[in-house]
């Protein structure tokens, strides 16, 4: 609104963020045995030396002088599988709550002071019995244990004792991010630090495992969420102080509320009536008439307190005693609701009662909504369950009814909430210091109940609807990004010449043929379905036959059931022989919007649209990372209620994913695509652009070093993206010693045309030559850590990947062990543990290899053959809170619901983050139940294949 952008421009915060500090050079921490590369030399030459001279640097840390400040940090557990954030700890619940001393009548703005410092928790890390690969019942703990070491030991980090943000609260961001997120304070310390620095997700949870815990990237996204949701309620009442101030609506009292504000709604509750244009509150109103001092009397000197001297006839609010006995309650029940130790009584209250969320078909629904659409709420026609226990898609699913009006929703708080509460502020709280006359006792009692009823219930209901709200829009943005992760990673199908199919009607199914180089080799259109489908068989065959082609590839989109059918019938008859084709079919969502964009007209400028989706399909089965990246997340459908949640929220979550993705299978810099490379950790669109155009101008990248002559890439965009980028070895070596060949060529032409001239400067050749470690997941900065381990192993760079590595390596980690080595290296276990996978991991490794590949079929089963019983094996779909859909080929998805997953069914090869499956993943499930007219297949899982 234009009032809040005139807030925003008024506002202008006390404290600015100061310069970020610098870190410390080599010569200035010789005591460290840690530092981040962080060179701040200008020129590109000195830079790139800088860089190379600290690459045996891997924590930041400070001057002894000026660190004042120990975080803790659990003993590295290299066996410890990354943590997720799925338990969070539980509040401290003892509140001793003091009697009414009159603070309401002298609210100073020390009432509620900020925290001072971060406190050490290295001694509360427990001693816990070790994890299993799976979380069924409980979350997993997120702390790293240690037998040796059970207190931590400490890591040093820069800043001081607290870490002071733009917007002070009465809270300090530390410990609330740690009671919000369920993750040591110490984590948290360091990663608002890292944050702050700019650091990426996929750097981070790679990188700087020892200063994370071990986090995986899911659960640094949610810090990083929740961090920002904190600075934005920090920012907003900063700037609702800075507006009440001018405006002289500011007291010590509402100042000391605000700053306690940890939520918006807490925030919105206490700023709803000073906001402009407001007709102001009950209580406002018999302020305005001098009834303030009046119910201040009662509560701290009603032998003295006279009602009946505040009666005047001719004033509508005073005209009897009713209306002052009226306006005194009002006043009354406005200091009870804004009260922060009553607000925290009845939270805590509510948190031991039954609260219960009920929906009902609204009343006026029947006439104007559509019976369609009624009929899909059925479930929720008479709903209740306990707020602790409701499930995150019954409360979308609650939303969306109620958006729609075909449901009414309420939460239900019962009766012996108020009582309790009631007696409690009569009895304890708001407890006169005085005898109280019956009629001043109940105007008391009414006060309170007026204050529950009128102020405090409403409130703790908003709180619950957008609490829970909230954790469902968050749960399935999460839910999105670890089917899109899922989906992201399946693995590629290398080799094969692929026909890609877009099926259709009308306008005919969409071919294109494609080498195993990502080449297109021809397309064409074929009219399967309009009475000519032998005709096309002969012209079907002639391609694939032509090309050598073997694999069919199908999109799941219109007439999808029929093609596949046309093509089972002709392989079944083996019309295709000699060759044995095969055939799959894979999700075509977002093929057409992507036909039709820039970037496809730019990389297939000569093909109808409709043609450059048959490209599409074809190439998600060849390479899924390269091709989807090319679409925007949310088009790709793997999700839940997704129009339903924060569209900010659901692209910044599934574009970090994207990114985390890319990143951690890492590009060859010298072959990817523009739009591949926009997506690792530190580059953007401008960034991958100059990457190409100096690719194009200057030939192939020859190592990592060169990435930094690149225009805009300077020291911190290197440290986030070098790790991530690759170098095929073989391609590089065969180009140096050609272009060495050419520059002697050329040395020998130049000399004998010049003889008997003046003797010139011979050209040198390119300083930059191949790094072995260049192919590896290895950082930069660990190179020189790399090359003291290759020392100590005997081992040679040239020789990574290969079987005899593998050998020297268990040999030295046999008789020293990860820990002895890593000490010996003055190194953290995790960066020798990053080391040693770099070393020992074949040539071209990708990790998407132990990811499913899609599931090529032959034959072809109708809804109608399935019965009761039946085994079939079928390839997961989509992942929801409440089951898993499964393509079992019929063309209906069906549903296996989240009861029927349980850790024995599960494969014990793969570690899990939970009990979920994902996308792509190959199931045997068996049919419980078919549901002909509805299109209803439910299923039960046998096994993960």
């Amino acid at each position: 609104s234009s009032e809040s952008e005139e807030e925003e421009e008024e506002w202008e915060p006390k404290s600015k963020i100061t310069k970020r500090r610098q870190l410390p050079k080599k010569n200035e921490a010789k005591l460290k045995k840690a530092a981040a590369p962080r060179s701040t030399v200008a020129r590109k030459k000195v830079k790139m030396a800088a860089i190379k001279e600290e690459m045996d640097e891997s924590l930041p840390i400070a001057p002894a002088e000026e660190n004042k400040m120990h975080l803790l940090k659990p003993k590295e557990d290299v066996g410890a599988r990354p943590k997720t954030l799925n338990q969070k700890p539980e509040v401290p619940k003892n509140m001793k709550i003091n009697s009414f001393q009159g603070k309401n009548a002298k609210c100073s703005e020390g009432d509620e002071k900020p925290s001072t410092s971060i406190h050490a928790v290295g001694n509360q890390v427990k001693h816990e019995p070790s994890e299993e690969d799976f979380a069924s019942d409980e979350p997993p703990f997120k702390k790293i244990k240690s037998d040796m070491c059970p207190e931590g030991k400490p890591v040093k980090i820069l800043g001081g004792d607290k870490i002071k943000e733009e917007c002070e609260m009465n809270w300090d961001i530390v410990q609330a991010l740690s009671e919000v997120t369920g993750v040591e304070p110490w984590v948290c310390a360091n990663l608002i630090r890292l944050f702050k620095e700019e650091n990426t997700i996929p750097f981070i949870a790679r990188y700087r495992k020892e200063l994370i815990n071990n986090l995986e990237a899911d659960a640094l996204r949610e810090v990083q969420q929740a961090l920002e949701e904190l600075r934005t309620v920090a920012k907003k009442t900063h700037t609702m102080i800075q507006k009440l101030k001018k405006e002289g609506k500011l007291s010590g009292c509402l100042l000391t509320a605000l700053l306690n504000c940890r939520t918006l709604e807490e925030l919105d509750h206490v700023t709803t009536p000073y906001k402009t244009g407001s007709k102001g509150t009950k209580a406002q109103r018999a302020k305005q008439l001098g009834l303030e001092p009046a119910a201040l009397s009662l509560l701290q000197n009603p032998t003295g307190l006279n009602l009946f001297s505040f009666i005047r006839p001719n004033t509508k609010g005073l005209s009897s005693i009713q209306e002052v006995e009226a306006g005194v309650q009002h006043i009354l029940a406005d200091i009870f609701a804004k009260d922060k130790d009553t607000l925290d009584f009845i939270r805590k209250l509510c948190q031991q009662r039954y609260i219960c969320i009920q929906s009902a078909l609204a009343k006026v629904t029947s006439k104007s909504a559509n019976e369609k659409d009624i009929d899909k709420f059925q479930l929720y026609h008479e709903f209740s369950c306990n707020i602790k226990n409701i499930q995150h898609h019954q409360i979308l699913a609650i939303n969306r009814g109620e958006n729609l009006k075909i449901l009414t929703v309420k939460v239900n708080i019962p009766d012996g909430v108020k009582n309790e509460f009631c007696w409690w502020c009569v009895n304890e709280r708001w407890r006169p210091k005085q005898f109280l006359k019956p009629e001043f006792m109940r105007i008391l009692r009414n006060s309170v109940e007026d204050a529950y009823k009128r102020l405090i219930c409403p409130l703790l209901c908003r709180e619950f609807r957008s609490k829970l709200t909230s954790d469902a829009e968050k749960e399935s943005v999460m839910m999105f990004g670890r089917n899109l992760r899922q989906l992201l990673l399946t693995s590629p199908v290398r080799g094969r010449t692929l026909m890609g199919v877009d099926p259709g009607y009308k306008h005919g199914c969409k071919l294109a043929i494609i080498s195993p180089t990502s080449q297109i080799l021809h397309t064409d259109v074929v009219y399967l379905h309009c009475g000519q489908g032998f005709r096309e068989a002969e012209k079907i065959k002639r391609l694939l036959l032509q090309f050598n082609c073997s694999t069919v590839v199908i999109g799941n989109g219109t007439a999808c059931r029929e093609t596949e059918a046309y093509f089972a019938d002709l392989i079944m008859k083996k019309y295709f022989a000699p060759l044995d084709v095969v055939y799959c079919i894979v999700s075509e969502a977002g093929a057409s919007i992507y036909s039709v964009s820039p970037e496809a007209a730019k990389e297939m400028p000569d093909l109808d649209p409709n043609l450059r989706s048959a490209v599409s399909i074809a190439r998600r089965v060849q390479d899924p990372l390269a091709e989807l990246v090319k679409i925007e997340p949310k088009h790709i459908g793997v999700g839940m209620y997704q129009h339903d949640v924060s569209q900010t929220l659901l692209k910044a979550t599934l574009d970090s994913v994207v990114e985390e993705c890319v990143s951690f299978v890492g590009v060859d810099i010298n072959i990817c695509s523009e739009i591949l490379l926009r997506h690792i950790a530190g580059l953007n669109a401008n960034k991958a652009k100059n990457i190409i155009e100096w690719r194009e101008k200057n030939g192939p990248f020859i190592n990592r070093e060169q990435l930094m002559e690149v225009k805009g890439l300077g020291p911190k965009t290197f440290q986030q993206c070098a790790g991530f980028i690759r170098f095929n070895q073989e391609y590089i070596k065969t180009f140096c010693s050609s272009k060495k060949n050419q520059v002697g060529s050329h040395a020998l032409l130049t000399k004998a045309v010049v003889q008997g001239k003046k003797k010139s400067k011979p050209t040198a050749p390119s300083s930059h030559w191949p790094n072995p470690l260049d192919q590896t997941c290895i950082h930069p900065e660990s190179y020189n850590i790399a090359m003291r381990f290759l020392a100590i192993i005997g081992g040679n760079a040239n020789d990574i990947g290969k079987s005899d590595m593998q050998h020297k390596v268990n040999a030295v980690i046999g008789k020293e062990g990860l820990e002895g080595t890593a000490k010996r290296l003055n190194t953290t276990v995790h960066t020798l543990q990053l080391i040693i996978d770099g070393l020992t991991q074949p040539e071209g490794f990708d990790i998407r290899t132990d990811f499913d590949k899609p599931d090529f079929k032959r034959s072809i089963v109708c809804l109608e053959d399935l019965s009761v019983g039946a085994v079939l094996t079928g390839k997961v779909e989509n992942a929801t809170p409440f089951g898993v859909f499964v393509d079992i080929g019929v063309g209906k998805s069906g549903l296996i619901p989240v009861r029927s997953i349980t850790e024995a069914k599960l494969s014990k090869v793969k570690k899990r983050r939970s009990l979920g499956l994902g996308p792509g993943e190959r199931v045997e499930v068996k049919v419980l139940n078919v549901d002909i007219p509805r299109l209803r297949i439910t299923l039960d899982l046998i096994r993960v294949l």
